[in-house]
């Protein structure tokens, strides 16, 4: 069965109208013949949503029931039976209620797609993930609800649903957004002006980063290599000079006029190594670049002009910035250098923009090496020294008697100028034609190609070899030259990875991206498989080219042993790049072990910290359960028997050791499901205003009477928390005080006091028993344990790490602190609730209403 397709509407805050623009979209296609049902759309008690869902099929929602509380959520079952072929279910970071199918209701998403249903969805920006943290930064509210961005990315569609700050604030005057108790906290709150705008910006910038990777996708497949100049894009050429510092400060500059201007800093490295760029001086100019938003890269061409040409065509940038050459005025006789020669074949889509500096004509600060690989203009200008360079000569010397051994010295500097112009071959052509021409023009008999004279044979023989021997030293000292300096290049990328390799810095992906990037290709992808017979599949991938079904569909590919291999497409590479490659490739597959060996890792500590607390549940169950077990059997079993007569008060003193024994149970067994449930991170406070001095006296129900002083005043203000929970903390903290502090020592009553500090609020649980010291403050938090000599049947140990738990699940905190004159002081810290909580409250749930927040 295909997959179904994902739509989702995209909004910066809440009444941006993404439900209303999702429902008018769903008529639209009814309206086309299209079978479409709304699984879940929560309409937020706002009418002209509420009017919308009028004449769309809607599927009965699933009810489930949690802390005596009644929730419906989608049913997803009953969407799967109708199989439609269009579902409809809002707010896609939804976090279920514990006993639903799934967590999260972007999971239940996934399994409508699988069944092939498409799915319209909505979600609002500050849900997305890895935007938390700056939400969080913006408006002060960390997001409780998130859908991982990798979900959203795979949407086949995605819409922004943008309004104006000013137009949502004048909706949620209107009341149209939140009920009207609750609309004058949200706009002096969240939903402020500025908070606003920076949220239409993230919104905005993210699917303006979506639209860019389908547009590079949209290229790629097509084979566009046109430049389309949908956004300023700035490639900054860096040659390694000290100048790159000013190129990049200046297209920084040009990048913020424009809007949504990126820049690209590419250092382009010859195949004969990085011979002109000082390291150190790279390492701070990709600093800088970084520091100022952008990006390097470094790549490798034959070409320098051509190679930083295809790469700005790649990335499909506007403009590109080079500084004016450091050549001196002589050197421009070798060429018009990398920056005419750019701006001479840019075409008319690139802008090339030549920046003045400090190091203009002051020459390079390194040499340039030269490799074997002579350009085309070398080759020919050799060829035309050692050929049509000794035949003009002749004619000239034929009108001057210069004797012989000037003649072979003037055709000798013409073989070596061939052979440091155009290589060997060259040379050696030089040096037999000059040779044929001294004995024909120069040697008696003239014009003939015989000898007389013994002696101008040897000059000839002599110098033929001298010719052939300058050439040979030539071309094997730029032959080594080459070799030295390709030596180095790829020392340098082999120092890359292995400095990589010691930080741990690099992972698959980026790993991959780097490849891609040194060799100038497509696409790289790590492939594996199972055996010999089984299919391949992609361990990692980067690039944009086509994904490869196996490693002989690349262009190039590195085998890794019997079952990995790396494959790049885009061009085939000379077999010399095979041996750093071979080096990338084992570091991808040392990177993808690393990964796996490290969740594995992972895996095994929750395992060992699973068996851990099991080992300590049943050494619980062995001794601290079966003594009230075994005081309740032995009390029901003496009042069951028929051969003694119990009094009154026997009886009485039985049943009060049965109920003693069923508390101490009752106690111990939570405490251990509490214990459990926090392991396995299965407890969703639900967080509400919570006042104190409700909460507080119910969780002193089973203490001695007389034991605790209670000072909590009705003005503090309320509190973000559970009250099931904080009910149960403070019970076990009260608890906890109360059996550290002998009744027998003065001041042994337990004080419980509350005060309001800032924005948060304090209970304090005060005894005075004997104290911990202050490397134990932290150890009595872990689970089974118990501080001092603290008998076996005085507990399992998981009263203060229950406690401690909870308060930390409501966004609390739990503290030990001494007690002043000794005894110890546990601090309980909430946030205080306030107009900003009550405000910010529905908008952390992406619109909820406060019955929902328990999910």
């Amino acid at each position: 069965m295909a997959r179904g397709k994902l739509r989702i509407y995209l909004g910066a805050a809440p009444g941006v109208g993404k439900t209303y623009a999702m429902l008018s979209e769903a008529h639209r296609r009814v309206e086309r013949g299209t079978d479409c049902v709304v699984a879940f759309v929560e309409h937020h008690g706002r009418a002209r949503t509420e009017v919308m869902l009028h004449g769309l099929e809607q599927i009965p929602r699933q009810e489930l029931e949690y802390r005596d509380t009644a929730f419906t959520e989608m049913d997803v079952d009953a969407v799967l039976r109708r199989a439609p072929a269009v579902a409809l279910v809002d707010e896609l970071a939804h976090t279920n209620v514990p006993g639903s199918r799934n967590a999260k209701r972007w999971q239940d998403v996934e399994e409508l797609l699988a069944a092939g249903i498409d799915v319209v969805s909505t979600v609002n920006i500050q849900h997305l993930e890895s935007l938390g943290d700056v939400v969080e930064s913006i408006t002060g509210v960390r997001q409780r609800e998130t859908v991982p961005d990798e979900v959203v990315r795979r949407a086949d569609q995605i819409e922004l649903v943008d309004m104006s700050p000013e137009a949502l604030r004048r909706r949620m005057a209107h009341g149209n957004v939140y009920q009207s108790d609750k609309v004058d906290a949200a706009l002096s709150n969240y939903f402020r002006p500025g908070n606003l705008t920076a949220l239409r910006e993230l919104a905005l910038l993210w699917v303006a980063d979506r639209v860019d990777a389908y547009l590079k996708q949209y290229r790629s497949e097509h084979r566009v290599s046109a430049i389309w100049g949908s956004r300023e894009r700035i490639v900054v050429g860096l040659t390694g000079g000290p100048e790159g510092r000013t190129l990049i400060r200046r297209a920084a500059r040009l990048a913020e006029k424009g809007a949504g201007g990126e820049v690209l800093a590419v250092y382009v490295s010859r195949s004969d190594g990085l011979t002109s760029a000082s390291p150190k001086e790279l390492a701070v100019q990709r600093t800088l670049v970084e520091d100022l938003g952008g990006t390097f890269h470094q790549v490798v061409g034959e070409d320098v002009p051509a190679a930083l040409l295809d790469f700005a065509r790649g990335v499909n940038a506007t403009q590109i910035v080079l500084g004016s050459s450091r050549r001196k005025a002589w050197q421009y006789v070798l060429g018009p250098g990398v920056g005419a020669t750019v701006a001479r074949e840019s075409g008319p889509d690139l802008d090339v923009h030549i920046v003045t500096h400090g190091e203009v004509a002051k020459g390079r600060g390194l040499p340039v090496a030269r490799g074997a690989r002579l350009g085309r203009g070398r080759i020919i200008a050799g060829w035309l020294f050692g050929l049509v360079g000794p035949a003009v000569m002749a004619v000239v010397l034929n009108t001057v008697d210069l004797g012989l051994a000037n003649d072979m010295l003037i055709f000798l500097t013409f073989t070596v100028a061939a052979a440091l112009l155009g290589g060997l071959f060259p040379a050696l052509a030089s040096a037999a034609f000059g040779s044929l021409l001294l004995n024909y023009f120069y040697t008696p008999p003239l014009h003939r190609l015989t000898i007389a004279d013994p002696k101008n044979i040897v000059a000839i023989v002599v110098f033929f070899g001298v010719a052939l021997s300058v050439a040979s030293v030539v071309d094997l000292a730029a032959r080594r030259t080459h070799q030295a300096a390709r030596l180095r290049a790829e020392s340098e990328i082999l120092s890359f990875l292995a400095g990589n390799v010691l930080r741990g810095e690099t992972g698959l992906e980026e790993l991959l991206e780097r490849v891609r990037e040194t060799f100038g290709m497509e696409s790289a992808a790590l492939l594996e498989r199972a055996g010999d017979v089984e299919p391949w599949i992609c361990a990692g991938r980067a690039g944009v080219g086509p994904a490869l079904a196996r490693p002989e569909d690349a262009d190039v590919d590195v085998p890794i042993g019997d079952h990995m291999a790396l494959a790049l497409t885009g061009r085939v590479l000379p077999a010399e790049n095979r041996r750093v490659l071979a080096a990338f490739a084992a570091q991808a597959a040392v990177v993808l072990d690393r990964r796996r060996l490290q969740e594995e890792a992972e895996r095994a500590r929750a395992l060992a910290e699973g068996n851990r607390i099991r080992t300590a549940l049943l050494a619980a169950v062995s001794h601290d359960l079966r003594t009230p077990l075994a005081g309740i059997k032995a009390a029901v079993s003496s009042l069951r028997s028929d051969d003694v007569a119990w009094s009154e008060e026997d009886r009485a003193e039985l049943l009060e050791g049965i109920e003693e024994g069923a508390d101490r149970l009752d106690h111990l067994v939570g405490n251990l499901l509490d214990m459990s449930r926090l392991q396995t991170g299965t407890v969703t406070p639900i967080v509400r205003e919570t006042d104190l001095d409700e909460v507080v006296p119910m969780a002193l129900v089973g203490v001695p009477e007389g034991s605790v002083e209670l000072d909590v005043p009705e003005t503090l203000p309320m509190v973000e928390a559970d009250a099931g929970l904080l009910e149960r903390s403070v019970a076990n903290l009260v608890e906890n005080a109360v059996k550290y502090s002998p009744a027998d020592r003065p001041g042994h009553v337990v004080a419980v006091s509350a005060s309001a500090i800032a924005d948060r609020v304090e209970l304090r649980i005060v005894d005075r028993g004997p104290g911990v010291p202050d490397d134990a403050k932290e150890r009595i938090f872990e689970p089974f344990q118990r501080y001092g000599d603290a008998p076996r049947g005085a507990g399992v140990g998981l009263g203060l790490a229950v406690a401690r738990g909870f308060a930390e699940a409501m966004g609390g905190t739990l503290d030990a602190e001494d007690t002043p004159g000794g005894g110890l002081t546990m601090v309980l810290t909430l946030r205080a609730a306030g107009p900003a909580a009550a405000a910010a409250r529905p908008v952390a749930e992406a619109g909820a209403e406060p019955e929902r927040q328990a999910s």
